[in-house]
């Protein structure tokens, strides 16, 4: 099966009531385990590559490795996205390498570190979202900044400085044709994310739900997403390391966001988190080893596991062969002649 459009993947999710995990790779190793996940559990998968990702790996090798996963499990939908791109240019060479999706992250300035103003942002979402429609790439934005700090990208803080607006995204999806919509909510970048199991004074599912009432059709994406669950923390500190006590976003939260009209999460240190623990127990209990097979098909193992109970948890599980890919000549047609909408349907307060 070819790469196909996130926006397919998105409207499909939406018709079934489920969301899709995006999970961010640097290697080879990461794309198996996703694969190996979505095989297991027959599911849809989106692949993401931040800019910090596609600089270390090269850009034409995470390509390659994702095309090849896409002829090796043919029966898999496969979204190729592009993670918090910084501006045009970066959104640009994505499409041009071959991604499927972008994400234009114009909430920061392109140091990805400094908050924009909302015009800013939406000048330079919607001239991502005509160049990226016209060749049929699906585009996701950002309303509302994340905190923390990943992959250099992140204006730092505790999520809780830069809360979506109901009413600016509203007008933002308004204006800028987006296909999906990443909204701030509390949650942040990295491991550390809560000092205690997060409740409604930090994590403001109460926001989301008022989005999506007022924007019932339209995709919603919830970022710093990873779980952080405390065994995979225990295996890191049990053989060596040193990480601090943290929460992250429960399963049920996230649960609870996929019943009011979220259809992407992102995860990516829950698998920082399994690869690590499972490359420190075998290098601590067999110093000797030093083939990195020995460690590496291990931490791919564990990564799976992580992905695969994911994939079941947001209800993608199952999902893989409900619907023939449409290629993205016919996404860019179905732009093209309104088919495709990208006008919001708005609540009424």
């Amino acid at each position: 099966m070819p790469l196909v459009s996130m926006r397919q993947l998105l409207d499909e999710a939406a018709k079934g009531g489920y969301g899709v995990g995006a999970f961010n790779v640097n290697d080879m190793e990461q794309i198996q385990a996703i694969m190996e996940a979505a095989k297991e559990t027959s599911s849809p998968v989106i692949i993401q590559a931040s800019r910090g990702a596609r600089q270390f790996a090269q850009d034409r090798y995470l390509y390659h490795l994702i095309l090849a996963a896409s002829e090796l499990y043919p029966e898999i939908p496969i979204a190729m996205h592009q993670d918090h791109g910084n501006s045009f240019e970066t959104c640009k060479s994505a499409i041009e390498l071959g991604f499927t999706s972008v994400m234009m992250d114009g909430s920061l300035k392109e140091d990805g570190k400094t908050p924009t103003t909302f015009e800013e942002n939406v000048e330079v979402t919607k001239r991502v979202v005509d160049y990226a429609h016209e060749r049929g790439i699906t585009v996701e934005g950002e309303i509302g900044v994340l905190g923390g700090v990943e992959d250099g990208h992140g204006a730092g803080g505790s999520g809780l400085e830069h809360i979506t607006d109901p009413d600016q995204a509203v007008e933002f999806a308004e204006r800028t044709g987006v296909d999906a919509l990443a909204i701030a909510i509390g949650t942040s970048h990295g491991a550390y994310k809560f000092t205690k199991k997060p409740d409604g004074s930090v994590l403001k599912m109460d926001v989301l739900i008022a989005i999506h009432k007022r924007l019932p059709n339209t995709h919603l994406v919830m970022h710093g997403s990873s779980s952080v669950p405390k065994d995979l923390q225990d295996v890191v500190n049990q053989y060596g390391g040193k990480l601090k006590e943290t929460w992250g976003v429960p399963v049920e939260e996230i649960q609870l966001g996929i019943r009011n009209g979220v259809r992407k999460i992102n995860v990516d240190t829950d698998n920082r988190l399994a690869i690590t623990g499972a490359i420190r127990k075998v290098l601590w209990e067999s110093p000797e080893k030093f083939d990195p097979r020995d460690y590496m098909k291990p931490a791919r193992e564990a990564m799976k596991k992580v992905v695969a109970q994911r994939m079941r948890e947001f209800g993608q599980a199952g999902h893989s062969g409900d619907y023939k890919p449409v290629s993205i000549a016919d996404i860019a047609k179905g732009y093209k002649d309104g088919s495709l909408s990208t006008r919001p349907l708005v609540a009424s307060k």
